[in-house]
């Protein structure tokens, strides 16, 4: 990925967290937030996904609900994945959009945010953050 493709991106992500409703951005100063091109091919072979543009986020630690039931070893952290998220802001013709990139942006964020919060794939789907 080329520095520029880099830049714009995170460049979205500040806006994206500027809009932000104040108790998700306060959360955040607690989680932090690691912008990434791609998951590592550990990532990949571990979850079981065959490509890297296939995920957008990933949040890694203890969920709220069980925090005291295991012993968190790794701090909690949200992570964007830039590859993954682009790819959904091009539609079946090609054409990317700034307006699907700051969606997707906004919509993996508050999704890994979910799963901080003990809340599954499946939940999240029922919630429109799947």
């Amino acid at each position: 990925m080329t520095f520029s493709k880099r830049e714009y991106f995170d460049k979205q992500v500040e806006w994206v967290l500027e809009r932000l409703p104040k108790k998700v951005r306060q959360l955040l100063d607690e989680i932090p937030l690691h912008v990434e091109d791609r998951p590592s091919h550990r990532m990949i072979r571990e979850m079981e996904i065959e490509s890297d543009e296939e995920l957008c986020g990933c949040f890694v630690g203890v969920a709220l609900g069980e925090r005291y039931e295991r012993n968190q070893q790794v701090p909690n952290t949200v992570i964007l994945f830039r590859q993954g998220i682009y790819a959904q802001a091009v539609n079946e013709q090609g054409i990317f959009s700034q307006i699907e990139l700051r969606r997707q942006i906004r919509m993996t964020i508050l999704h890994e945010l979910g799963h901080f919060h003990g809340l599954d794939e499946e939940e999240l789907d029922q919630l429109g953050y799947g």
